[in-house]
């Protein structure tokens, strides 16, 4: 029997099956950790850095990587996968506020302004990103900053290839030998190909009310594939 094709709709419910393993899976990846603390320092948040929400926090690896950056932040972590949060939870030193619902409209479920809104890994799972960053822009106090971090091919050659060659060599085999959910790894792999190129998201948060938008890429073989994107709400 054929494997069936994860749709962004149900990639909550996938996550739910993989909750248990994907620190360790994660964890795999030596730059994984330490891209998020690049991409969270990005921010330039002054100090204490005020209310900040991260949206699609998962486990709360991207929620500790706010909380090393910035230790005297208020912060509040939302993802759709009711599995992730409670794991999430499970780590007090992230000193968070876990709230589970759809990231597409983050002010149904808490309540603004903030400071910043942080997204890693997250936009490109949304099935409407316009949607969430107009409601994300009405979330964010005016000077306020949205970062985004994520997979977003630069359109070159090079980074096709390198995430293509990286997909089917190591987080496909990796991901179904420890937790055989085949489609979910192959829906990774999809998305990134099927999502904006990352000049393509610029101009979809400048369409959405968002200025000043900064973009810059990670080192090694994610030069090029893993970007942080900075905006400000005017």
């Amino acid at each position: 029997m054929a494997n069936p094709v994860l749709s962004r709709a149900g990639v909550p419910s996938a996550f739910d099956r993989v909750a248990r393993q994907y620190d360790g899976l994660v964890g795999a990846n030596p730059g994984y950790a330490a891209h998020l603390a690049k991409s969270a320092a990005r921010l330039q948040l002054a100090p204490p850095a005020g209310r900040v929400l991260d949206v699609c926090c998962g486990t709360g690896i991207s929620t500790g990587a706010l909380r090393a950056t910035y230790p005297g932040a208020t912060l509040v972590g939302l993802d759709g996968s009711e599995k992730m949060l409670a794991l999430a939870a499970q780590k007090p030193e992230l000193q968070a506020t876990f709230v589970h619902g759809d990231g597409h409209d983050p002010g149904r479920l808490v309540e603004g302004p903030f400071d910043a809104v942080f997204a890693a890994y997250g936009v490109r799972n949304l099935s409407d990103p316009d949607r969430f960053l107009e409601n994300v822009f009405e979330l964010i106090r005016p000077g306020g900053r949205l970062g985004i971090h994520d997979y977003c091919l630069d359109g070159s050659r090079r980074a096709a290839v390198t995430w293509n060659a990286v997909s089917l060599g190591i987080v496909l085999p990796l991901g179904v030998a420890r937790s055989r959910h085949v489609a979910l790894w192959r829906y990774l792999r999809r998305s990134v190909f099927d999502f904006d190129r990352i000049e393509a998201l610029r101009r979809r948060v400048l369409r959405a009310g968002f200025r000043d938008v900064a973009v810059e890429t990670m080192t090694g073989w994610q030069r090029g594939i893993v970007h942080t994107l900075v905006a400000t709400r005017p």
